[in-house]
């Protein structure tokens, strides 16, 4: 099979994945806005639970172990394109710190789920808004350097 064909379909299954992992991180902040309104122990409050757990258990966390899977992948495929000089270029660190953030940040979201199924939620209405943009603008970083390349 031809190496560029497998490498493209390597590549689109991560961008898949990277679009379910984006989507999962973007929402999930937004119902813990939602989910702060709701009084402890009403039935909002657990339709919130279940709606946070199943959205982590079942899209986010599967998508994120696919975006290393295929990450992965492309960056092993691309040593016997490249060689292995590309993993010092800027854009690929760039997109490599990228990726930690975003984890740094689905792991946050997870401990915080845990937080309000235990009655435990800390934060705001008003930080989960705020900080409900973070892995978009992440994003937006990641992208430009994967599809720029700049400093290679």
């Amino acid at each position: 099979m031809n190496s560029d064909l497998v490498f493209n379909v390597v590549r689109g299954l991560h961008i898949v994945a990277v679009i379910a992992w984006m989507a999962g991180l973007l929402y999930l902040p937004r119902l813990f806005a939602y989910h702060t309104r709701a009084t402890p122990g009403s039935e909002m409050d657990e339709t919130f639970k279940v709606m946070e757990v199943k959205l982590l258990r079942m899209i986010i966390n599967p998508a994120m172990i696919m975006v290393l899977v295929f990450g992965g992948c492309m960056v092993w495929l691309d040593l016997g394109r490249r060689g292995p000089h590309f993993w010092l270029q800027a854009w690929f660190l760039t997109k490599i710190a990228g990726f930690v953030a975003l984890s740094a940040w689905h792991g946050f979201l997870a401990v915080s789920r845990r937080a309000f199924a235990e009655g435990r939620n800390i934060h705001s209405e008003r930080f989960w808004r705020m900080t409900n943009e973070v892995p978009f603008l992440v994003a937006i970083v990641v992208v430009i350097a994967a599809t720029t390349k700049f400093g290679a």
